[in-house]
């Protein structure tokens, strides 16, 4: 069965995608938390941070983010979040990372 995030991939259901190549697509968060609320996600169904596998190149999703913080201006700085379980928030099993800018962030966090 297909995730939420695996239908946006695959244009089953609609997304405002902002960036994406052979390993990541990003699209806006329907329920944005900050200004810039982008979510990362893996092209291949990985359940989450602890289902990566031990080998490879992992890289990608932080290397999107980078381009696409560049690409929305976040010069000041922003978050990436990533969760893994539902004590962790997450509420969808698919890996993905929550880009987060446009305004200061508080810390501690959530």
């Amino acid at each position: 069965m297909s995730t939420l995030f695996t239908k946006i991939i695959n244009r089953e259901i609609p997304g405002d995608i902002v960036y994406e190549d052979e390993h990541v697509v990003a699209f806006r968060d329907i329920a944005p938390v900050a200004p810039v609320h982008i979510i990362l996600v893996t092209r291949t169904e990985i359940e989450g941070p602890a289902s990566v596998p031990e080998h490879g190149d992992h890289t990608h999703l932080l290397n999107a983010a980078k381009i696409i913080a560049e690409q929305q201006g976040l010069v000041n700085g922003y978050r990436l979040v990533l969760n893994q379980g539902e004590d962790g928030g997450q509420t969808v099993s698919h890996l993905h990372v929550h880009l987060l800018g446009g305004r200061p962030m508080g810390w501690p966090p959530g």
